[in-house]
């Protein structure tokens, strides 16, 4: 198939990587994030999706927003048959939605209906969950309510922090969303809608989410330590220095 790929951040690369390899689908361009400020010199920084992108010599869009008219202009342009999504940021209008033929399909570092949202792996470690996952699913308007394609499982090991179970699960998802792409091209795949029960919301970890109440009992306080390593960091307890 003809795809688009969407997404952002370090962890979305493996999944690109992995389509490029694949050897059965062209990845005709990639949409990210505009560049931001990074460093301390606030200088503008292409997104890790991006540079990897312009490495592989693949045609790479930048939208404000991804209602732009010239955005959706060029991805009608470029016609893709599907576009697969990791961690892109953005929220993308009917207007997107309804270009490629089989849709936009997002990886989601969660085993849907749990953990909805921005932050799944973070939200996972801090509740306490033993096994994760992720899924992919065919994005609809909602919050990642759309029928889901696959899943892969992970146990999450009593020292993950999210840095380390967001790694692993980036290259588990990676296989996956691959295998997503094969069964909805040969056409052995069809997505199955979302149970009602479990849904559980991951909203952004926020730096107040981080703080740390060192009343709590420890196991709490380990929890919450993990999943907000490497970010947000909590600070130190009241009072303390460093």
């Amino acid at each position: 198939m003809k795809l688009v790929f969407a997404g952002t951040p370090e962890v979305a690369v493996p999944a690109l990587d992995a389509l490029l390899a694949s050897g059965r689908h062209e990845v005709a361009a990639v949409v990210t994030r505009p560049d931001a400020p990074a460093g301390r010199g606030r200088r503008l920084v292409a997104s890790p999706v991006a540079e990897r992108a312009e490495e592989a010599g693949i045609e790479v869009l930048k939208p404000a927003k991804p209602r732009d008219p010239d955005f959706l202009e060029r991805l009608e342009e470029i016609a893709p048959d599907c576009c697969p999504v990791v961690a892109y940021g953005a929220l993308l209008p009917r207007a997107a939605l309804d270009i490629p033929a089989r849709g936009w399909v997002n990886l989601h570092f969660s085993l849907l209906p749990a953990w909805r949202g921005a932050a799944p792996v973070q939200h996972a470690i801090m509740a306490g969950d033993e096994i994760t996952g992720a899924a992919t699913f065919l994005i609809e308007e909602g919050l990642d309510s759309g029928p889901v394609y696959g899943t892969v499982t992970e146990v999450i090991r009593p020292t993950d922090t999210s840095g380390d179970l967001l790694t692993r699960l980036a290259f588990a998802g990676a296989g996956l969303l691959t295998a997503t792409m094969d069964g909805i091209e040969d056409g052995t795949l069809t997505a199955v809608p979302q149970p009602a029960d479990g849904i559980t919301l991951a909203p952004k970890v926020t730096v107040e989410d981080a703080h740390v109440d060192w009343n709590t009992p420890a196991l709490r306080v380990d929890r919450v330590v993990r999943g907000c390593t490497p970010l947000p960091a909590p600070g130190p307890p009241s009072g303390a220095s460093g």
